[in-house]
């Protein structure tokens, strides 16, 4: 296996698990559409299981090694400026693209079977700040609730350094932690080729014309949208603004946007986002170990700007709510401000329904678009691990943290374990 690079193993897994959806859908093979399901669950199982402990420590570590970076505040600050700028520059356009193809006009949905949807205590601005704060530390790591996980490595994290010393000890034991996960989940995404088939598979003999023909226009609009972010914003800014080559930045980036496509999880491609964003991109080691974690949990156009600023003109126009001027400004400013409610997990419900419940739409929308969300779950996640890589390139090269030769060399092969460059910096 090691002949043929990650990306290509990645993209033969692609190619055959297309194909073998396609013949299990066609000739209809069970057996076949099973087998490519509990691959795929299988191994979104395994990236789920190191969730807890990887985001914990990666966001305990990476805010204590603020230490060790000159400069740290101002870093912290124009990451999330950035941050806030992709946010805004992409529910725009999602927002302008959804007034052209008008996603939801014409189309005639039963609007009562989604009724049964559960969306109690996920749609508005008091449940979601009262979410983040834990009742109960232990219940917020076996029930996988990355917002009060992140909370809690925050302020842990904020607590470690803030007495110093004395701290070094448990901050030791959380780098060790930390490594260990990663170089785990390493191993599981050296499986990624096999997860890839069977999700693409699952996905292919699953979600036929006929579930997607009523959503169709929706469906083309959200990967248009994130296209559109993909393939025109950040090359934009890329080359405007960092003055790197947007085109070396996608090859380098490419096994990680790869990976966050068919895997559908920020956080299960994290170890591999920050390995990509140091030791092909350049980024200096001290500044990724904080921008990459921070971004994995909060940084989500995809998820939080392209998918809700779409899906909301399609539930009202479905349902034959009028949205003015207002209710755009608020679309915007709800996913500008709201990105951590998706929390690096996959899928974008929350946020869809923090987005509806604001704008005073029908929460039952949520249960129209709950089939096609897996399909496009895959391209919501790359653009958001997209952004999480473009956001730290460019705040390295403005403070002259971004090592141009590696950036510019031919990507390096990531066929082994993570070297000890990609790991969080120690004290």
């Amino acid at each position: 296996m090691k002949r043929f690079s990650f990306s290509l193993q990645l993209l033969v897994g692609l190619v055959a698990g297309i194909a073998l959806g396609f013949v299990a859908k066609i000739w209809d093979v069970a057996w076949l559409a099973e087998t490519l399901t509990k691959a795929g669950q299988i191994f979104v199982q395994l990236l789920k299981l190191a969730v807890p402990p990887l985001v914990f420590t990666a966001v305990l570590v990476s805010v204590a090694n603020l230490r060790n970076v000159n400069g740290a505040a101002r870093l912290a600050t124009k990451t999330l400026m950035w941050f806030l700028i992709t946010a805004f520059v992409s529910v725009a356009f999602a927002i302008g693209l959804g007034l052209v193809i008008n996603p939801g006009q014409g189309v005639t949905l039963d609007t009562g079977a989604a009724k049964a949807v559960d969306t109690e205590g996920a749609g508005t601005w008091l449940d979601f700040v009262t979410g983040i704060l834990p009742t109960n530390i232990v219940t917020s790591f076996t029930e996988v609730n990355v917002l009060q996980i992140v909370f809690l490595g925050i302020v842990l994290g904020a607590a470690a350094l803030a007495i110093g010393d004395k701290a070094e000890p448990f901050l030791n034991l959380s780098r060790s932690v930390l490594e260990l996960v990663q170089k785990a989940l390493w191993w599981v995404i050296r499986l990624a080729p096999i997860g890839t088939a069977g999700l693409i598979g699952k996905a292919v003999s699953t979600y036929g014309w006929e579930l997607l023909a009523p959503l169709a226009k929706l469906s083309l609009g959200v990967y248009a949208g994130c296209l559109i972010v993909l393939l025109a914003v950040y090359p934009t800014l890329l080359a405007v603004w960092g003055k790197v080559n947007p085109v070396q930045f996608f090859r380098n980036a490419w096994p990680a946007i790869e990976l966050a496509f068919v895997s559908r999880s920020s956080v299960g491609t994290l170890p591999l986002t920050q390995r990509v964003t140091i030791e092909r991109n350049g980024v200096d080691r001290d500044y990724a170990s904080f921008a990459v974690p921070f971004g994995a949990t909060t940084k989500m156009d995809g998820c939080a700007s392209v998918y809700p600023a779409l899906a909301a003109i399609f539930v009202a126009q479905v349902f034959g709510v009028h949205l003015g001027v207002g209710d755009y400004l608020l679309i915007a400013f709800v996913s500008v401000v709201g990105a951590a409610a998706t929390a690096g997990l996959t899928g974008a419900i929350v946020m869809l329904t923090l987005t509806l419940s604001t704008l005073g739409l029908p929460l039952e929308g949520v249960g129209l678009l709950l089939a096609i969300d897996p399909i496009l779950d895959m391209i919501r996640t790359a653009t958001n691990v997209t952004g999480q890589m473009v956001v730290p390139v460019l705040v390295a090269r403005s403070e002259g943290r971004l090592d141009e030769a590696v950036f510019n060399a031919p990507p390096s092969p990531l066929d082994s374990a993570p070297s000890g460059a990609a790991q969080p910096a120690a004290a």
